[in-house]
């Protein structure tokens, strides 16, 4: 025997009143998911680029935007930023005290020089983006790009230097050059970057050569001390030769010069004398004789002149010498006494 039998299902109010507000809940949360799904905000330093299905749209400035849910994605490419990119070490962190780490990224740094000398170069490139479709859409990673740029032209600027030129006098056109070469790629790759600065951070010798390569820096720097001290002793004893040179000379001069005057002064008078005694010779002799003999007597001490017939005056005069030598030796004795 069959009978119809009827089931009634009666949901309670309060199940009919949690089922309602998952509803609306749901739709709370779908419509919020739409709205930041399809509003988003670029900030002041920034460009954001639309795109499509992996196709451009279009790049919208610094603000509030709009973008279809699902299907649009935008990429925030920082124009107004500098950016770098480090080479031979990474900072962990920046600050007044900023700390950096060398493990493990020695191999972008060591390099080959002209001269055949290793270099360990570290070095930041400093950069800008002012075409963002080009850094988004020309290459496959813009980033990854301009570090094999940037090491590739920083090997070759130093392998057309020595060591010392890298190490000291020229790190600035090592710096300048990189620079130009990393400019150039870029331009030709169309990344749509500017290289605003390229800074060589610090250059040293591989670890294991330091105490070989500190070694011959010191001697090079005795050598230049040395130079400079025999430049010096140069200076101030050659010019002070010179002067005394000079001086000696210009005495020799002086000296010829009045032995010559006094010559040739000497040749005039007697060639003067010569000429009166030519027309006088009695004479130029008899005042030659005169003006000798005025010149000898003063010289002579106690003098007494006679003629031939003067010979009565001589026994006097020995008396008076006699007499003069026993005055004197009686003054002597009676000093004595």
């Amino acid at each position: 025997m069959a009978q119809d039998q009827n089931f009634d299902f009666n949901v309670p109010p309060q199940f009919e009143k949690i089922t309602k507000n998952i509803r609306v809940i749901v739709i709370g949360l779908i419509v919020l998911l739409v709205g930041f799904s399809t509003f988003f905000t670029v900030d002041p330093e920034e460009v954001g680029v639309v795109v499509r299905l992996g196709k451009y749209v279009e790049t919208v400035e610094p603000g509030l935007n709009y973008k279809i849910p699902l299907i649009d994605q935008v990429e925030k490419v920082p124009v107004e930023r500098q950016l770098k990119q480090e080479f031979g070490y990474r900072t962990v962190s920046a600050g007044v005290e900023s700390q950096y780490r060398k493990a493990g990224y020695e191999d972008e740094s060591l390099m080959l020089t002209g001269d055949l000398n290793l270099a360990d170069v570290e070095w930041v490139v400093q950069y800008r983006i002012f075409d963002p479709y080009s850094y988004l859409f020309k290459v496959r990673n813009a980033e990854s790009t301009l570090s094999d740029i940037s090491e590739a032209a920083m090997r070759q600027v130093v392998g057309d230097r020595t060591v010392n030129e890298v190490l000291t006098v020229g790190r600035a056109e090592v710096s300048i050059r990189a620079q130009e070469l990393i400019q150039d790629l870029v331009t030709e790759y169309e990344l749509g970057i500017t290289i605003e600065q390229v800074v060589l951070q610090d250059i040293n010798p591989p670890n294991p050569v330091k105490p070989s390569f500190n070694a011959v820096n010191e001697a090079q720097q005795e050598r230049e001390t040395l130079i400079n001290q025999a430049k010096a002793d140069y200076n101030r004893v050659i010019p002070r030769a010179r002067g005394q040179a000079e001086e000696t000379i210009q005495r020799a001069e002086g000296y010829a010069s009045e032995r010559v005057n006094n010559a040739e002064g000497e040749v005039s008078r007697f060639n003067d004398l010569y000429a009166e005694y030519i027309k006088a010779p009695e004479v130029t002799k008899r005042r030659i004789f005169l003006e000798t003999m005025e010149e000898v007597i003063p010289k002579m001490g106690k003098k007494i002149i006679t003629d031939q017939n003067g010979n009565n005056v001589l026994p006097l005069l020995q008396m008076q010498l006699e007499g003069a030598q026993r005055s004197g030796s009686t003054q002597n004795n009676n000093g004595g006494n």
